[in-house]
């Protein structure tokens, strides 16, 4: 029995016992209520983004005639798996800063940052063994989104993007793999840059999956993004003027509640009076993934799914997870083993799935990631940009216990960060302000080695696209009592002018749906239809095609296409339109008469 409670019993009919022990308990409830709130305090103060603060000052400018140090007087943050000399780096998990010795170097590239100028002030949360990506973290605690502090910051770099979107330095770093940069700066409304896979120094980070992560940086403002960038890169300051081609992936958007006035419209708007900037493209990723990298139908089939357009990405980010969890056994199996007890409940989950993992035939994996690359740079190009929604989802609620809602959350974000990381090209988060209490944003990606492009093309169409963000945050909706949406009235508009044959007020309409949502087939096919009653037999083929890009089953789209270029004296073309137009509806008259007619004219 212990002593206090052998004095309690034997003193229990004394009155000042009691009032003993009350003080005694009273003072335990003070001091534990005080300690949560000089906790809570801190955690205020710096939104639980950091885990150590110091000051690893700069180094000294270089004498003139050399160029000033480009990020002299700036503060950055780094994530917990970056090393620091004399500091154990944690990789987000307090058993593993335990077991480990403190790092004799300092990173690479927090090096180049210091000899640029910068000043590095704190190590940042990050999400366990950089697993995951809503930002959550057991033992350090979540840090607090600033613009949705009851919801997820995102993850795995969720400490550094917390410490640029509350203004606590003026530039952070992050690792990225799956999303863990991208995704946090979307949920933060910051920029987030996840470069070309390889091209920044990884000597002095923790690794997590090697040959699909990379270093990347957050910042507020983009000329404080592409200075980080050219330092980290090694990046000439000289700006070559090139055209660029911007596609939107219609497929992914589509995976977003998101409206698209608020950001395919947006995006278009942005660039419609920019100087080298060709008109948009569109087109359906998912099925352009799936006819250009073979490999990937071994992994759909297993998964027992079609090779359409969301089936061929989800098997992508498959393949991702697998080489991802393959790659993390191989670097920290050891350890694992012993310590995976200490970890959080949902990482010890990725750990245990990852030291399971048993790939027979890892080639495969690989062999979908070069495949992969190959396609997606054949796509891109040089002058390329492909624009996707960065998230399918806003932020979650903080500690959402819904297992098929975390499940689906995680399949359809992993689905849109797999693009970047099995081509290993390069990425922006762009944020295009709020949709309800929501951040919105769109992502950039370029060719594999596009760095500086993408760079450039995103200081130069910055500061239109917060404009037209801020226009179309100000808008009130355009709909009707039924709450159709804003391209849907002016189509309504347009089909009503055609009906009263006033063709080219349809124009006008189908011209301003296109405009607010040039994603949609239907407009482009009905403006060929009034353009065809004005012989503008030019712009309705162009229209037709532009129609087609976007949805290949239009069968209106062949078949107005094959009468403007029949009206053009281009019977072949028109006869292949018609042809088209049978093989998705057999029964077709028009398209039946038509190719009769066309026969007899060509021979």
């Amino acid at each position: 029995m212990s002593k206090s409670l052998t004095f309690i019993q034997t003193n229990a009919s004394n009155p000042k016992t009691w009032v003993v022990i009350g003080v005694t308990v009273a003072g335990i409830v003070i001091l534990a209520e005080t300690r949560k709130r000089r906790i809570k305090a801190l955690r205020e103060e710096h939104f639980g983004a950091f885990l150590d603060r110091f000051e690893l000052l700069p180094f000294p400018p270089p004498p003139p005639p050399a160029a000033k140090q480009t990020l002299s007087g700036l503060t950055f943050s780094i994530s917990d798996a970056f090393d620091i000399k004399d500091y154990i780096t944690g990789f987000g998990s307090p058993q593993w800063k335990k077991t480990h010795e403190a790092a004799e170097k300092t990173a690479v590239v927090v090096t180049t940052l210091l000899r640029n100028g910068a000043t590095c002030v704190a190590k940042t949360v990050m999400d366990e063994m950089g697993f995951g990506i809503t930002g959550e973290n057991k033992h350090y605690g979540t840090p607090i989104n600033p613009l949705m502090p009851s919801n997820v910051p995102g993850g795995c770099s969720s400490g550094s993007a917390v410490s640029v979107a509350a203004e606590l330095v003026d530039f952070a770093l992050g690792i990225d793999t799956t999303g863990g940069v991208r995704i946090p700066a979307s949920f933060c409304g910051v920029l987030g840059f996840r470069p070309s896979q390889g091209t920044v120094s990884s000597v002095g980070v923790l690794p997590n999956s090697q040959s699909l992560e990379t270093a990347g940086w957050f910042a507020r403002d983009p000329s404080v993004l592409c200075h980080v960038g050219h330092a980290l890169l090694n990046l000439s300051a000289v700006t070559h003027k090139r055209q660029r081609s911007l596609i939107f992936a219609d497929d992914l958007f589509e995976l977003s509640d998101v409206p698209k006035q608020k950001s395919v419209h947006v995006v278009r708007k942005a660039i419609e009076n920019l100087p080298g900037y060709q008109p948009p493209k569109h087109m359906n990723v998912g099925q352009y993934v799936a006819s250009n990298v073979p490999s990937l139908v071994e992994f759909c089939e297993k998964s027992g799914t079609s090779q359409d357009s969301a089936s061929s990405l989800k098997a992508l980010a498959s393949v991702m997870l697998s080489i991802q969890r393959h790659e993390f056994k191989t670097n920290h199996e050891e350890w694992s083993q012993t310590c995976k007890s200490f970890l959080g409940p949902r990482f010890s989950s990725d750990v245990v799935t990852a030291l399971k993992s048993r790939n027979e035939n890892i080639k495969s994996l690989y062999r979908v990631k070069t495949e992969t690359r190959a396609t997606i740079q054949s796509l891109l190009k040089e002058d390329g940009i492909l624009v996707i929604p960065t998230v399918a989802d806003p932020p979650p609620k903080l500690n959402t216990k819904n297992k098929n809602a975390v499940n689906e959350f995680l399949d359809r974000n992993y689905a849109l960060a797999s693009i970047a990381s099995m081509s290993g090209c390069c990425q922006v988060t762009v944020p295009l302000g709020k949709h309800g209490d929501s951040p919105i944003s769109v992502s950039f990606l370029a060719y594999y080695g596009g760095d500086k492009f993408l760079l450039d093309t995103i200081l130069e169409v910055y500061a239109s696209l917060q404009d037209q963000a801020d226009i179309a945050a100000s808008l009130a909706p355009v709909t009707d009592s039924n709450g159709i949406e804003p391209s849907e009235v002016m189509k309504e508009k347009g089909n009503a002018a055609y009906k009263g044959r006033q063709w080219n007020k349809a124009v006008s309409c189908y011209t301003e749906a296109i405009k607010l949502n040039g994603a949609n087939a239907t407009y482009f096919c009905n403006r060929a239809a009034a353009y065809l009653e004005l012989g503008r037999f030019q712009q309705a083929e162009e229209d037709c095609t532009e129609a087609i890009l976007i949805d290949k089953k239009n069968v209106k789209a062949y078949l107005r296409r094959g009468t403007a270029r029949e009206s053009l004296i281009r019977y072949k073309e028109s006869a292949a339109d018609f042809k088209h137009a049978l093989v998705l509806e057999p029964q077709n008259k028009t398209a039946k008469i038509a190719e009769k007619r066309l026969r007899k004219l060509m021979s």
